[in-house]
């Protein structure tokens, strides 16, 4: 039946949930529009069998009011159970109890997306010709849904297009932010393909206490910062939802067929809203998911629908493209393809979350060298012992060293890292090194950020900004 809810294979207890919600909206439509008694007949057996394996998944039955949470693996065996409890990723809130920050590998299976291993690094690497970027080497982007099949198209010099995305909810953004952009511009250069960055400055005016007007001029500000990392100008379109949605007819008729296929009982079971969330909130997500179709962008891909979309973005913002495969299917359009990564973690800890507002939580792109060092000698969470005696004969801990975390993300050299790693491990090298080599990689970094960034004029973030055709090979 062609309008049947995509249900992907061992989909989540979430997945479950929302499939019943809409297959059961879609039996109250054809009994209300008199089909044909086959056609009610065959809904109502797949509703069923849905409520069977949500009663399977859950051990209790289907409650229309009672969504699953963010719901806990299935397995609930003892001190495992709880502790994968304690760990909750939704797109607003990450909290972890444990130092080494959240258990990936469970939320993997949480979430029902694939691991990215060895086999298809390997394979992004004979697609690319290039060397795997270190993101991909080192686990930090971790999961996928339906890279393969990008990668099939790829192949088959068939297209595909980028789309990230940022919510400009202050003027300063830290290195963190940097992670999505630092690997998306990798993968514009190494597949050549083009890109979409959208500012959510509709989704901050909502959900913090800013005007319209802050919320836009963060926007831009933002997109400074973003285009400092050196997005080719012919190939990458940013674009504000203020400024965008209003004049492009193709982006918002896919927010309304969005809407239109997702409930409220289904927003509620995804993203937790309640009835006290304004309407704006929950009509949201829809604006997320449409850039995800090709055709929300008329001026560089015109009318054509078919152009697969891949989304590199942190794990937290899964649950909005969770959402967004569900609908697709069903208003024509191929699923988005999605590369999640990890978290970066507050200076303080992998258990603390960053906050713009605490400028001690991170570095930030506007910190001075001298400001660098101060924080991380000063802030930085060790995983090294009480004394130097101790530390020499146990060695330290990697797992929960912030600077030897930040290292990984920024430190090109696998063999270098591998040996800081052996040397911290073993006790020869001591937590005032470990900082001193972590700030001789950051202060050059950030430095060279803001060089850049020094060269982004209005002019050019207009540019950047402004709904144009892009250059891109495929026909």
């Amino acid at each position: 039946m062609a309008n049947m809810p995509n249900s992907e294979p061992c989909a989540s207890p979430l997945e479950l949930f929302n499939s019943i919600a809409t297959q059961g909206e879609l039996v109250r439509s054809l009994k209300a529009g008199n089909a044909s008694k086959d056609e009610i007949d065959s809904a109502v057996k797949m509703l069923l069998s849905l409520k069977m394996s949500y009663k399977a998944a859950m051990g209790e039955d289907y409650k229309a009011d009672c969504p699953p949470g963010n719901p806990a693996p299935t397995s609930n065996h003892g001190p495992d159970a709880a502790e994968a409890e304690e760990d909750f990723v939704d797109p607003w809130t990450v909290q972890t109890s444990s130092a080494k920050g959240i258990d990936y590998d469970k939320l993997i299976v949480r979430f029902g997306s694939s691991k990215i291993d060895k086999e298809l690094i390997n394979r992004i690497e004979r697609a690319t010709g290039q060397r795997p970027h270190r993101f991909l080497r080192r686990g930090i982007f971790f999961s996928h849904r339906d890279m393969n099949q990008v990668l099939d198209a790829y192949e088959n010099k068939k297209p595909f297009y980028l789309y990230t995305g940022r919510g400009p909810s202050s003027e300063a953004m830290h290195v963190g932010h940097l992670i999505p952009f630092i690997f998306t511009k990798w993968l514009q250069d190494v597949f050549n393909v083009p890109l979409v960055i959208q500012m959510t400055d509709d989704e901050k005016y909502l959900w913090k206490d800013l005007t319209l007007d802050q919320a836009y001029g963060y926007a831009v500000e933002n997109a400074k910062d973003i285009i400092a990392c050196g997005f080719d100008i012919n190939k990458t379109f940013i674009f504000s939802d203020l400024d965008y949605m209003g004049m492009s007819s193709g982006f918002y008729k896919n927010v309304v067929k969005i809407q239109k296929h997702v409930t409220f009982n289904q927003v509620k079971g995804i993203f937790g809203f309640t009835d006290s969330d304004s309407i704006g909130k929950i009509s949201f997500p829809a604006i997320q998911a449409a850039p995800s179709f090709s055709n929300s962008f008329p001026q560089i891909f015109q009318d054509r629908t078919d152009i697969q979309c891949l989304i590199p973005c942190a794990i937290d913002q899964d649950p909005y493209f969770r959402m967004t495969r569900d609908v697709a299917p069903r208003i024509g359009y191929p699923k988005p393809a999605l590369l999640h990564s990890t978290f970066f973690p507050a200076l303080q800890g992998a258990q603390t979350k960053m906050s713009a507002s605490d400028p001690n939580s991170s570095i930030f792109l506007t910190d001075t060298a001298k400001q660098i060092k101060t924080k991380v000698n000063k802030h930085a969470f060790s995983g090294g012992r009480d004394t130097i005696e101790e530390h020499r004969q146990f060695g330290g801990n990697c797992d929960v060293d912030v600077s030897f975390m930040y290292l990984t993300f920024f430190l090109e050299d696998d063999d270098k890292l591998e040996q800081i790693r052996k040397d911290y491990t073993s006790g020869a090298m001591l937590t005032g090194e470990l900082k001193k080599v972590l700030i001789e990689v950051l202060q050059p970094l950030i430095a060279e950020h803001q060089a850049r960034r020094k060269e982004v004029t209005d002019e050019i973030a207009k540019e950047f900004m402004t709904p144009r055709e892009l250059s891109f090979d495929f026909q």
